[in-house]
């Protein structure tokens, strides 16, 4: 495919073209130049109000259903959205039926997928069945190209599995992701213990519940060396035990999800169902520590945590309801309200290094990996912005800002 892109300011630190307005031109999947007012016959001119553009974002939670759950989203559609909505790269959660914990699961995934403009990395269950019991096949999953072991929103009540599992994946150089909640302590909670639930009569669960987690996880690692993920991290001292711990030289990374940067537990006080989440939405000072963190480089990513969920489990009662919510379609637009522009794309970008996954920088010479978007168009976040099977979006009917064009990658653009 031979493109040229007009006028598009570059946001990339990496690259010479950092913040510089100018023409892309792409020949066969490589920028071959990158100037003013480029001109050239038998290429396609795209040309976009406001257009940025940025090495191709990827987001490191992102389930689909598929396969067992294709009623709440498919890997065709899912990765329709994920293109749509700026991402070159996603990992795919391994909570599927069955479950992602074998070579031959990984490999259909990767072989359906393999076409696609968005590349899918899944992430293999860390225990069979991601039942927390025995340690599933890490090692052959990674031969077919599984990126990480974890068992999705699942914390590892076993110590001493988890313990193992960081030895052994040392010997070829794994990630695993250690979900950090205590379930004793959550018990029946549904939201963060606070204010709010104590007004709304709703089990609430400590922040007390993430940090005791993650406060083992990291003396568990720092026991057995090795590299860890902790996903969606969302209280203020859970982050100040991963800055702590980096401090002392661990290889531990975090991300953060958008909605406990963008919202907080007062959007509850209507008793939506689509604001039930995991981790829960928590109170303001929380939600400013994570803002800290982010800027401050103690949260490594953002993720959308996209997790579709059919009408049959979100439109229940609180109690009842499923945690959960779409994030893909929303997440540049929400997080363009809260963060600089050159923050929320250094933050979309980072799980490719996380996960050893090669970035190129904007640059002649360079293989064309791009995000294309606009930060300055205001709007609401409505259903007709919702590309994905299921509906359950936390920022539904929420004031965003911004709005991605698409993407250029493996040689295909894709434009809304």
């Amino acid at each position: 495919m031979n493109i040229i892109l007009k006028k598009a300011k570059i946001i990339d630190s990496e690259s010479p073209f950092h913040l510089q307005i100018a023409d892309v031109q792409i020949q066969n999947n490589r920028i071959i130049a990158i100037d003013n007012n480029i001109t050239a016959k038998d290429f396609t001119e795209i040309e976009l109000d406001d257009l940025h553009v940025s090495p191709g974002w990827m987001d490191s939670s992102v389930s689909f259903g598929e396969p067992g759950y294709e009623e709440r989203e498919t890997l065709k559609n899912g990765l329709h959205v994920a293109a749509k909505s700026g991402f070159t790269h996603i990992a795919v959660q391994p909570n599927t039926n069955p479950v992602t914990d074998t070579q031959s699961i990984v490999s259909f995934i990767k072989q359906k997928t393999a076409a696609a403009a968005t590349e899918v990395f899944p992430i293999g269950a860390l225990t069979k069945k991601s039942e927390g019991l025995d340690m599933a096949e890490l090692y052959d999953m990674q031969n077919a190209g599984a990126i990480a072991f974890g068992d999705y929103n699942k914390s590892q009540k076993n110590s001493n599995l988890l313990k193992i599992a960081l030895q052994y994946a040392q010997d070829f150089d794994a990630l695993v992701i250690a979900y950090s909640q205590d379930q004793d302590i959550k018990g029946s909670g549904v939201v963060h213990e606070g204010a709010v639930s104590i007004q709304l009569g709703l089990k609430g669960i400590p922040a007390l519940a993430e940090e005791l987690q993650i406060a083992r996880n990291l003396y568990i690692l720092e026991y057995t060396g090795g590299k860890m993920h902790i996903p969606t991290v969302s209280t203020k001292n859970g982050v100040h035990l991963i800055r702590e711990a980096k401090a002392k030289g661990l290889q531990v990374t975090c991300s953060v999800s958008a909605h406990h940067l963008v919202l907080n537990d007062e959007t509850l006080r209507d008793f939506d169902t689509r604001y039930k989440v995991t981790p829960p939405l928590r109170d303001e000072s929380h939600r400013q520590a994570l803002i800290e963190a982010v800027l401050d480089g103690t949260i490594d990513c953002i993720t959308s945590d996209h997790n579709p969920l059919d009408i049959e489990h979100k439109k229940l009662e609180f109690d009842n309801a499923s945690n959960g919510t779409i994030g893909l379609e929303s997440i540049f637009g929400a997080l363009v309200t809260v963060l600089p522009l050159e923050v929320i794309v250094e933050k979309l970008t980072a799980a490719k290094n996380i996960f050893k996954i090669p970035s190129n920088s904007i640059n002649v010479g360079q293989t064309a990996c791009l995000t294309l978007f606009s930060p300055k168009q205001h709007s609401t976040f409505t259903e007709a912005d919702i590309l994905s099977k299921s509906k359950n979006s936390i920022f539904l009917n929420h004031a965003i800002q911004g709005n991605v064009y698409g993407i250029f990658n493996q040689n295909q653009l894709i434009l809304k």
